[in-house]
């Protein structure tokens, strides 16, 4: 996963001949999708046009280049509508405010996350009325020029540290999962809460934990090396989101 940042200003390199075609300019933002669709390109010639490179044309995105396997891999955004429109929108995430659907400010958004490989938005890094924390992009539901919209429940799935957003990957997509669910009328919101739980409990019973588990006050609740069972796995639960998300961090395969 990459931050916005690392991107930016990287130099675009063709594999077929060395060359430089430029550097990247801006990543454009498919609201729709949640994904970054192209990278727009500084070129030091004058261009009269906007050149960019569709972002499933990238081969990596490595620490000091982004590599493409030749120039036909750039293309001119006019001669493109989807793409264009694409730009014309000016979605860029960073430096918005994150808002409930009921007006409820959760922060500012300061940086968001790309899965290099797809340009699938992972999550957004924001700072509250009290913290720097990053929240899922499961939580997201509108990306918009000036605000981004979120979940009710994007407040308590707040995760102190970015990387936490793909290491707990598959415990955030059962929770996505879940909460679409009931957003969309299929399960009441009780009921989405223990599907949820009653997923973590399949996902966790019988893991061995790697180090002791805390609560909010710094007491142990799980101790490491403790298989867990049904009623472990209950208690870190309804210590809060972070301790049982904790657990399922620190658990052997």
């Amino acid at each position: 996963m990459k931050r916005s940042a690392q991107i930016m200003g990287l130099p675009i390199i063709s594999i077929s001949d060395g060359v430089q075609i430029g550097t990247v300019k801006t990543l454009v933002i498919n609201p729709e999708k949640g994904s970054v669709d192209f990278l727009t390109i500084e070129q030091e010639d004058v261009q009269f046009s906007l050149k960019a490179i569709p972002f499933k044309k990238v081969v990596g995105i490595g620490e000091f280049a982004v590599t493409v396997d030749d120039h036909s891999a750039v293309i001119d955004l006019a001669e493109i509508p989807i793409a264009n429109q694409l730009v014309n929108k000016q979605i860029r995430i960073k430096n918005t405010k994150a808002m409930t659907r009921k007006g409820q400010l959760l922060g500012e958004v300061t940086e968001f996350f790309v899965d290099e490989e797809t340009g699938e938005i992972i999550g957004v890094e924001l700072t509250t009325s009290d913290r720097q924390a990053a929240l899922p992009a499961e939580f997201v539901l509108t990306y918009g020029k000036d605000i981004l919209i979120v979940n009710e429940n994007a407040a308590s799935a707040l995760v102190e540290e970015a990387e936490l957003l793909w290491k707990s990957e598959s415990l955030d997509q059962v929770l996505a999962t879940e909460e679409k669910r009931a957003e969309t009328g299929v399960v009441k919101e009780k009921d989405a809460l223990q599907a949820l739980r009653e997923k973590q409990i399949e996902i966790l019973q019988g893991k061995r934990v790697m180090k002791d588990i805390v609560d909010a006050n710094g007491n142990v609740l799980i101790a490491a090396g403790t298989v867990l069972t049904v009623d472990d796995i209950v208690k870190a639960q309804e210590a809060g989101p972070s301790v049982i998300i904790d657990v399922s961090m620190n658990v052997d395969a």
